[in-house]
């Protein structure tokens, strides 16, 4: 099926869809997203190729007209199929709702938490990932 293509001022645009386990988390055309993937970012434009990534931890930008919108992600996986983005996350929150306190505090615990055997040490890591990507995007957002 087609994807539709949506336009602004003549201009065409992604149809991007973020998904949770929970629920839909947005659904809204734009017309560039910036991702965090596990090894990098990427930055997403209309017309790209298909593509499929693993995604990291960190803030998903969203351009629509002159509106940046900024969330963070946990995870996941991102799909490029026609003119359609669809980014499928643990969670998804808006930049300006987390609390770069609580996720300093998550960051302290981890960095004190036990580590010894390669399971241990994973969860240790990705709670530090978590933690300072969440504070990142925080103050990003301001």
């Amino acid at each position: 099926m087609e994807s539709p293509k949506y336009e602004l001022a003549g201009q065409r645009i992604l149809s991007v869809v973020v998904v949770t386990p929970e629920t839909t988390a947005l659904e809204t055309p734009a017309q560039f997203v910036a991702l965090p993937l596990y090894d990098g970012e990427i930055g997403i434009a209309p017309g790209r190729a298909p593509l499929i990534g693993r995604l990291g931890y960190g803030e998903m930008r969203i351009v629509e007209g002159n509106e940046t919108r900024r969330y963070y992600v946990d995870g996941g996986f991102v799909e490029m199929s026609g003119n359609t983005l669809t980014v499928l996350t643990h969670r998804a929150v808006p930049a300006d709702q987390l609390d770069a306190e609580a996720a300093q505090q998550q960051l302290d615990e981890a960095l004190r938490r036990p580590a010894n055997s390669q399971e241990l040490l994973a969860v240790r890591d990705r709670l530090i990932l978590q933690a300072r990507a969440q504070i990142r995007t925080a103050r990003r957002a301001g």
